[in-house]
């Protein structure tokens, strides 16, 4: 099997190895023949310079799983915060993170969006 073109663009994906949403961005990743670096939350939370970049690029309510279980127990719903305090939230407890957090070059997506999965792979495809 050829091996991948050392300029081929590479896809790095935050998320958790027994997810849904997790497995099913590895998948479609995979299918698109893509070099892919998995990280799992578990066994290593993400670099504060990393959430940053998605911070940045997404903004910290987008990256912020407020439909999830742990939200609503924390009562997180309810509170006001400014992007810099729900950042720092989520750096705090990863496990607030909409996942799976995917980048490929500059381009970023969260949660499950084959849409934006898309719009990332098509300047490669």
């Amino acid at each position: 099997m050829p091996a991948q073109p050392p300029s081929a663009p590479q896809v790095q994906v935050f998320g958790l190895e027994d997810s849904q949403t997790t497995r099913a961005a590895l998948r479609f990743f995979k299918e698109r023949r893509m070099v892919i670096h998995f990280v799992d939350l578990k066994r290593k939370p993400m670099a504060a310079g990393e959430l940053r970049r998605f911070v940045e690029r997404l903004g910290a309510a987008a990256i912020a799983d407020t439909e999830g279980k742990l939200w609503r127990e924390l009562g997180l719903g309810f509170l006001r915060m400014t992007d810099a305090e729900l950042a720092e939230k989520l750096l705090a407890d990863q496990r607030l993170l909409r996942l799976p957090l995917v980048r490929v070059g500059n381009g970023f997506a969260a949660g499950r969006d084959e849409a934006a999965w898309k719009t990332l792979t098509k300047p490669l495809a």
